[in-house]
C-alpha cells in the first residue's frame, strides 16, 4: 500500500509501504466448512445436526439457563428454531454449533459454538453455551472452552478468542475470567433482549501471547 499523505508546491512526495501480513487461514466457503469433533476426558463437542432435536429437548427447558439470554427455549418448536438458526451460520461460514456430550454417560447435555468466526482476521467468538443446570458446577464446562480454544489457537491460528456475557450474568462472568479471560469492558445497551428492553453486555477476550499461560492454568486444573 502507498500513501501520499502530502501536496502543494512546497512539500515533496513521500511514499509510506505497509507489509500486509499473510493469514494462515482463509474464512471457509459458505456451506463448505469441515466439521470437528473436539474430544478430552469429561466432554465430547460433535457437530450439531437436525437430529439433535430430540435430545436437546430433554436438556433444555429449564428456566435457569435462560435467565440473561434472549434465547428461550420452552417447547420443541423452539428447539428447531435454535438449531435451524445455528445451522444456518454454519452454512454461512460464520458458526461451528456443537451439541456437548457427557463424556462418562454419553448423554447430550447442552450445547456450544464457534461463532462471529473470521479465520482471515485470525478471531473467533465462544458462545451460545449452556448446560443443564444438572452439570453445572462439572468439569464439562472448562473442558469444553479448553478444548475449544486449544483448536482456535493451534489449528486456525487464531490471535484472539472472544466471549460477551450479559453484565448480570455474574456466574457466567465469573467462570470465564476463572479461565483466564481479561474483561475489556462493557457496551451499553447492546443486546435486545426478548422482552423489549436493551441490555449491557461484557466482553472479554484471550489473546494468542496469553494462550500459553491460560493452557497451562486450565491443564492443572482439569487434572485434579
Amino acid at each position: 500500500v502507498r500513501l501520499n499523505p502530502f501536496s502543494g508546491p512546497q512539500r515533496g512526495s513521500v511514499e509510506w509501504t505497509v507489509a500486509i501480513p499473510t493469514f494462515r487461514v482463509q474464512n471457509p466457503e459458505p456451506g463448505v466448512m469441515d466439521q470437528i469433533t473436539l474430544a478430552g476426558s469429561h466432554v465430547r463437542l460433535e457437530p450439531l445436526e437436525p437430529r439433535h432435536v430430540d435430545v436437546l429437548c430433554a436438556v433444555a427447558f429449564e428456566p435457569r439457563i435462560w435467565e440473561f439470554s434472549r434465547t428461550l427455549l420452552q417447547v420443541r418448536e423452539d428447539v428447531e428454531r435454535y438449531v435451524a438458526r445455528a445451522l444456518a451460520g454454519r452454512d454461512a461460514g460464520t458458526a461451528m454449533p456443537f451439541v456437548t456430550i457427557a463424556a462418562d454417560t454419553e448423554q447430550v447435555v447442552g450445547s456450544t459454538r464457534f461463532e462471529n468466526m473470521d479465520l482471515a482476521e485470525r478471531r473467533v467468538e465462544i458462545g451460545w453455551s449452556w448446560l443443564n443446570p444438572r452439570w453445572w458446577r462439572t468439569p464439562i464446562n472448562t473442558e469444553a472452552k479448553y478444548l475449544m480454544m486449544r483448536h482456535a489457537f493451534s489449528a486456525w491460528g487464531c490471535v484472539r478468542v472472544e466471549f460477551r456475557v450479559h453484565v448480570a450474568n455474574e456466574r457466567s462472568l465469573a467462570s470465564i475470567q476463572a479461565i483466564g479471560a481479561v474483561k475489556e469492558g462493557v457496551l451499553r445497551r447492546r443486546l435486545l433482549y426478548r422482552d423489549g428492553t436493551y441490555r449491557d453486555l461484557v466482553y472479554l477476550s484471550i489473546l494468542e501471547d496469553e494462550w500459553p499461560a491460560v493452557r497451562a492454568l486450565l491443564e492443572r486444573k482439569l487434572a485434579t
